[in-house]
Parts: structure tokens; sequence; C-alpha cells
């Protein structure tokens, strides 16, 4: 018996659910699924976005609609016409095995009557946003008199846009004895109030902790001055070549130009807010979903409602005013048991914030410096030189080689790679060579205790925090959950000793106190997996990027371009260990603050909209192609 069977799901719904390819229930559908199949009954369930909330409420739905009668019998509200449409499709696909049920979408920005129509025809379950939901009951378009279950999904999400009234009018038209299920990521008052108001004695469960953040989700902070914000932002995409993110403003306007400038600078951006047309909203977010926008930046109203695998990132460009908005931002990343970080760009007067933001997730934050221009030089050459270890060799080259290899004859094996990766690496070292430290003030404890680490002096360091480099990264399968636990497993520390790990393409960084310095270095000595060595050192850059000291290199693994006859490459061999989240595709290099080159992906930027941003990228061939040549 499945662990879906055991949950009480009848056949049709678990042939689909293996069509689907789910194997073993979320925590929320493990939880609610028996007691929504079970006697009618309210319910209350608080879990994160990403957890598989849809699934919990719609395999019991489908389940208990009659399929024989075209009376509507279930209403679902969600916040937005994304999530509206997601969740029809979703619940499409799980009822696919059963006979003539009909699930219809109910959204605004699409013709009325077409929809009405649908209704009439017969619609057991109507998925609908509030807004377009409430002018449907208003001209007797629809009838939600005789419904059996009401489900309030991202309630709280629909009551910060607004539609605290419209709920009410549309909840007060359906009969008391229904059963009423509300999904939400936390449980302000104003969701406390319809869960009064109208729930009967509902059940409530808790995946995790209340209000908290989900454990998948890495939280940083990077403390700059204000004006620094966006040349910040550049430099954290430059130190993350397969950045897939998310990036919020507080406003329609800064978000508009942080696109804009992103875009102008060369990144594949776009921009989601309320000033864009819904033809522009679904142009951008099937870009953003083809991933031909890797930087979406975005108001959290547009926001809402996004469920967009394998997000990366979520970079706060400024704080919430909410402490529950930023819940939501961060619940982008980090979902169905992937992991995610979320950043924060904030100016020292904001840093009291933090900790009000930790109080409320149950989750401390990691304080960062922001990467110096050196240290996104090494990241990114490391990047270059995997991206040629990696690219497919076109055959038509073949007849060339002949008289290449005549140009090459007289330059030696090492000398030619430094030569190739030169070709990009100095333009990109020219301007990054004198570009200024970021980071506001650099006083912050965990500036001084790393600061106060002699870490490139190849001596070992006896107090304060030491930056380690280990030649394992994502090419090896690893995210920063699952190298952190592979450290402390190997180790045999606490999971609080490992800390400020960031996994790159073929190497990595991690910290700890310096009192287990000589434990780590000791351990790593000839330390093999799967034959492969793995090498650890201490970095001689503590902020996280640069070079490394006090170890023999030349039997080591490593990340990038260094010849080795033992380690073997830095993503190479059979070494491989299980992570969580998934490859990443796309990529690109670094840009300068304020000018300099970038290369464009050959997608183009997907932000192709009719807004401003759209319009100057599209009209920006000529100067993408001046900006081209980085990695």
């Amino acid at each position: 018996m499945t662990k879906f069977e055991a949950l009480g799901l009848k056949k049709s719904i678990l042939d689909a659910i293996t069509d689907m390819g789910f194997e073993n229930p979320s925590d929320v559908q493990e939880k609610a699924i028996p007691i929504l199949l079970g006697d009618d009954t309210d319910l209350v369930a608080l879990a994160q976005t990403g957890t598989g909330k849809t699934a919990a409420f719609g395999f019991p739905l489908i389940q208990k609609i009659d399929a024989d009668s075209r009376t509507t019998q279930g209403l679902i509200l969600s916040p937005t016409r994304e999530l509206c449409l997601q969740i029809t499709n979703e619940m499409q696909a799980y009822s696919k095995y059963e006979k003539n049920i009909n699930v219809v979408a109910i959204y605004g920005g699409a013709s009325i009557t077409d929809q009405a129509r649908q209704i009439k025809r017969g619609a057991q379950i109507i998925v609908a946003t509030p807004g377009r939901m409430k002018d449907m009951m208003s001209r007797g378009l629809v009838d939600i008199s005789k419904i059996d279950y009401c489900i309030l999904d991202e309630a709280d999400e629909m009551l910060n846009m607004g539609f605290f009234e419209d709920i009410k009018e549309i909840l007060s038209d359906t009969p008391k004895e229904k059963s009423t299920w509300l999904f939400s990521a936390t449980m302000p008052r104003e969701v406390a109030t319809i869960a009064k108001k109208f729930m009967r004695s509902p059940q409530e469960i808790t995946v995790g902790t209340k209000n908290s953040g989900a454990s998948t989700v890495q939280h940083e902070y990077y403390v700059v001055s204000g004006r620094d914000r966006y040349p910040a932002l550049k430099r954290l995409a430059d130190t993350n070549p397969d950045i897939f993110s998310v990036i919020f403003c507080r406003t329609k306007r800064d978000t508009q130009k942080v696109a804009e400038s992103l875009i102008e600078d060369g990144y594949n951006a776009g921009a989601l807010h309320g000033d864009l047309s819904q033809n522009q909203r679904d142009l951008v977010m099937s870009s953003f979903r083809k991933k031909q926008i890797q930087m979406l930046v975005a108001t959290d109203v547009a926001a809402r409602g996004i469920d967009v695998d394998d997000i990366t990132h979520v970079i706060n460009y400024q704080l919430p005013d909410e402490i529950e908005t930023y819940t939501h931002r961060s619940g982008r990343t980090g979902r169905a048991g992937k992991s995610g970080i979320s950043m924060v760009i904030i100016t020292r007067s904001e840093l009291r914030k933090i900790k009000a933001i930790e109080n409320k997730i149950g989750q401390k934050f990691i304080t960062k410096n922001i990467p110096s221009g050196m240290e996104i030089c090494e990241i990114q050459l490391y990047h270059l030189a995997n991206k040629i270890k990696d690219t497919e060799v076109n055959e038509e080259v073949e007849s060339y080689l002949p008289a290449i290899n005549d140009v090459f004859k007289d330059i030696d094996r090492e000398e030619l790679i430094k030569k190739v990766v030169s070709v990009e690496f100095t333009r990109f070292f020219n301007y990054y060579n004198k570009t200024r430290d970021l980071n506001s003030g650099n006083s912050d404890r965990g500036d001084r205790e790393e600061r106060g680490s002699n870490t490139g002096s190849g001596e070992i360091p006896t107090s304060g925090s030491v930056r380690y480099f280990i030649n394992v990264g994502e090419k090896d399968e690893y995210d920063w959950m699952s190298l952190k636990d592979f450290l402390r497993d190997t180790l045999e520390v606490g999971q609080d000793d490992i800390f400020k790990v960031d996994v790159k393409e073929s190497f990595s960084f991690f910290n700890t106190d310096a009192a287990i310095t000589p434990k780590i270095l000791e351990t790593f000595k000839d330390f093999k997996v799967d034959g492969r060595f793995v090498n650890v050192e201490i970095s001689s850059n503590p902020g996280g990027g640069g070079g490394r000291g006090g170890r023999d290199r030349n039997r080591s693994g490593g990340g990038g371009g260094r010849d080795r006859n033992r380690g073997g490459g830095g993503g190479g061999g059979d070494f491989k260990k299980r992570r969580s989240s998934s490859s990443r595709d796309g990529g690109y290099g670094g840009s300068s603050e304020g000018g300099g080159s970038r290369r464009r992906s050959d997608s183009g930027s997907g932000s192709k909209s009719g807004s401003r941003s759209g319009s100057r990228e599209s009209s920006s061939g000529s100067k993408s192609k001046r900006r081209s040549g980085f990695f």
C-alpha cells in the first residue's frame, strides 16, 4: 500500500497521482487529507507556500464531489488570476480519471460572458478570484447558494490585497451548513476574523511553527548605503551566475526603474507590477516560467500567486512594511523540499527590522558582505572554465582544426589555457580590479570576526570566524543544505557549527569558528569520496571569494581550471551527492557598476511585454552586442 493510498484516496485519484509522479505526500497533505475525507468539518490549515496545499484540499474535494450532478458543489477562492489558473489546471489533472467532473476558472481580464457560458454548461467546481466572483454574483451569472464546500486558498494573501469585504459578501451568499476549508501561510487578525465569523468549530493543523518561515530557505542580509542598493544587487547576481530569482520592490515606480536598469546593463530581467495590462503580465510570466527571464522584479501585490518551480533566490531590494509580507516573499523559493536563499539589502538604519523578522519567522539571518570585485572575478572565472569544459563540440569545426593547430603550435597547453580564459577575463578584471567596497561601515560583529581571522597569511587562525574553500559544488549535486549536512556528518559537529555556506558551480565556501579549524584541516587531509580527493583550504579572502592558501594544491580536486593529476576536475568524475534542488538552466556573466560589459543569454530577455522595460529591451539589440563577451 502506497502512502497516498493509506490516506484513504480512491483508485481513480491514485492513478492520477501516479501519472503526475507524486511519490510521498507532503506534511500538510498527510495531515489534512484524512480529516477532509472523513466527516464533513471545517478546517484551518497553516502551511508555507509551496508545501503542496492545492493537493491537500484538491484530492478530498474531487473525491467528495457528486459527478452525476451538474450543480456547483465546490468553490475555491484564490488571490490572483495566475494562481486561479494554476489551481484549475491542477484540479483538472487530479480529476483526469473522473467522469463528468467539470472545473471552471473565473477571473478578471477575460470575457465574463464566456465564463458564464462555461458555468451554465455545468461546473461542479468553480475556482475564482474574489473580485470577478462578486461581479458575477451581482449579475446573477453564478449560483453558489447550494455549495457543499468552500475553500479559501492563500487566505492571508487575499486579505492583504484588500478582498476582506468581498470575501465576507461571497461567504454570506453560501449555505451555513457547508464545509469551509481555510488554507493560509500566516494567521493575521483578518484571517482569524473570517474563521470566527464563517466557520464552525474548525479543526486546525499547522505544518511547522505558526507564521514561521520555511526551513528550506536560508536568510541572508547585506548592509549597504542607500545609494549602493543597485550596485549591490548586480554584484549579488554576478556572484550567482545561474540565478533564477524574484526581486521585490515596494513601489511600481521602483520596480519599473530597477527592471529597466537591469535590462540596460544586459541582464535577462523583466518587470511585474499593477500598471501592466493582463496581456503584458501573461507575457512576462510566460518568459519567466521558461527561464528566459532570470531576474523578475515585482511588487508584492503583482507577485501574489506566483508559483514557479526552482526559484533559486528571492532578493528583497527593499524590505516590506509588514513582516507577514516577508514570509510570503521568501516562500517563493525553497519550495517542495528544495532549498533556496532569501537575500535582504538594507541600510544600517534598517537593521532593527531584521531582528523583528527573525522573531516572527523563528529563524536567524546570516549577515554577509557584498562580494568584492576580485571575489566576483574568481567565481566568474571558474564559471567560464566549467562552461568551456561542458560545451558540446560542434563537429563542423573539424575541417578548420589543422589551420588552427598550426596557429597554436608554438604555445604549450598551460599557456593556451591562460590565453583562452584571458580573452574574457581581462576586461572583467580591468573593471573590477579597482572597484570600491560596497559594505556599509564593515563594523557589524560578523564582519569584525571574519576580518579578525588571519586567513590569508598561511597561518591557522586561533580566534574568530574562519572561511574555507572546498572543491565541490552544484556539479556534484550539492546545494547549501546538503553540503552543510555533508560537512556536519563528516566532521561530527553540530548543525550550527557550519554556517555561511555558499555553493557555486564547481566549488563552495563555508565558515566555522576558529576553534575547530585544526580538526577540519586534519579531517580533509587526503580525504576521498568515491576515489576523488575532496580538498578543504582556508580562504585568503574572508568575504567568501578570493584565493586559497595553506594547503598542497597539487593533489587536490578543485573548483575550476587547475591541473590535477589525482583529484579530477571541479565537477567531474563519479563523485555525486544527493542535493535537494535541481540543476539550474541559463547563466550569464558579470557586469560593471555603471557601465562595462555583459553577455546576454541567447534566449534574450523575456520582458517583451509592452511595458517601458520591454520596449527598451527589445530596442537594445546593438547595445546588447556592444556589451557582450562576459562569460
